[in-house]
């Protein structure tokens, strides 16, 4: 079958090529133009509503890709770290984080937690704050602790704004931030239902602007792709459709992700920039603003390989997307050297068995340059699909 031509989205032609730039030209023309702080955070989760309520921009920091070549950073982790742990620190021994006047880290892996203070001990000018996530999800005690250690870390972004949020302030940017992720979740739900009309090298690249833009801009641009998505006249091409895990905290480039499409796959779900579309539903707007956002995270977020829930395994919460979305087979898509993702894929592995449901195991690193490999896999197993 062919697939109609249409006019690209506006605001993706605006931003492909600026979600790739390390220099983070859009947060510098956000400060000079309002005259505030950035903060850069980390994935896969932080609590960007309190960055935002403190009057600061919350920045997705996911890295260099392959921006930049390792001429320090190396030096001070292990071989077997990850890239993007490595690739960030890289950025700021090469004065790409300027434009950032504190650094948000969380206890998601060990790696991630060395980074923050390696990023301290090494860039003392720049506040490193550190997010205590709860670890038991299923603790009677999660919720407050996780809302006292929310407002410990407005103290700190306070202190770098000289504005410690209010608790008014936190419900302005929860709704703020409500608004955007709705926008997104729509989007999402138009590419599981027609993916034809959406790519996800398009979806990818609107998500990852909403990462690095006020809430308030980026959700009338998400609007508006939406609408100009839902009006195209589009017909399916003949591929497979999948679900796309493992990419939840290291990115794959852009290059790779339009190359798994265009090798045979309509992708229908994954965990590309998790964080800042992590919860399923609105977070309320009545009572305490750090309680809300405590149980959000606690009891209404997407599942992750980072968080630690017992009462809802992961491996089942993948069948079930993948029972959702009608999805022909599952892609793992697991970066280089990730402890988390790859202890998950043990256990989905294991489930997707039992359940009949094929899958295809694929490792990538931010610096790739090369995909044929890659695409050569993707290929051979669409065929094994199609032509069984």
């Amino acid at each position: 079958m062919t697939l109609t031509t249409f006019a690209p989205l506006p605001v993706v032609e605006e931003y492909r090529e600026i979600v790739e730039d390390r220099g983070y030209p859009t947060v510098r023309e956000w400060k000079r133009r309002t005259g505030r702080a950035a903060v850069g955070s980390f994935p896969v989760y932080s609590p960007v509503e309190i960055t935002h309520a403190a009057g600061m921009l919350p920045v997705g920091l996911f890295g260099a890709g392959n921006q930049i070549e390792m001429a320090h950073a190396d030096s001070r982790f292990q071989s077997f770290i990850c890239s993007i742990v490595k690739s960030t620190l890289e950025l700021a021994f090469v004065d790409k984080l300027a434009p950032f006047d504190a650094l948000l880290f969380h206890s998601i892996c060990d790696p991630a937690r060395n980074l923050a203070s390696v990023m301290a001990r090494n860039f003392p000018e720049r506040r490193a704050i550190y997010v205590h996530l709860p670890q038991n999800m299923a603790s009677s005690g999660a919720a407050e602790y996780y809302a006292y250690e929310l407002r410990r870390v407005a103290a700190e972004l306070g202190a770098v704004s000289g504005r410690v949020p209010s608790d008014e302030d936190v419900l302005e940017s929860i709704v703020a931030f409500n608004a955007m992720r709705s926008r997104l979740r729509d989007l999402y739900a138009l590419r599981a239902e027609r993916p034809a009309n959406l790519s996800t090298a398009e979806l990818y690249t609107l998500a990852r602007m909403a990462t690095f833009t006020d809430p308030l801009e980026s959700e009338p641009l998400l609007a508006d792709s939406l609408r100009s998505a839902t009006t195209r006249d589009a017909r399916p091409k003949d591929r497979i459709r999948v679900v796309v895990v493992g990419s939840f905290c290291e990115q794959p480039p852009l290059e790779l992700i339009a190359g798994i499409e265009e090798s045979g796959c309509y992708i229908l779900d994954d965990d590309f920039l998790l964080g800042w579309r992590l919860f399923r539903t609105d977070v309320p707007v009545d009572g305490d603003p750090y309680l809300a956002l405590a149980r959000a995270y606690l009891d209404g977020s997407l599942h992750a390989s980072t968080k630690h829930d017992l009462r809802v395994p992961r491996a089942a919460g993948l069948v079930a997307s993948a029972r959702a979305n009608r999805a022909d087979a599952v892609i793992f898509l697991g970066a280089k050297f990730c402890e988390p993702g790859l202890f998950d894929y043990a256990l989905y592995r294991r489930a997707l068995e039992q359940e009949g449901i094929p899958h295809l195991f694929l490792e990538f690193e931010e610096k790739m340059w090369m995909y044929d490999r890659i695409r050569t896999e993707v290929e051979t197993f669409v065929e094994s699909m199609l032509f069984v």
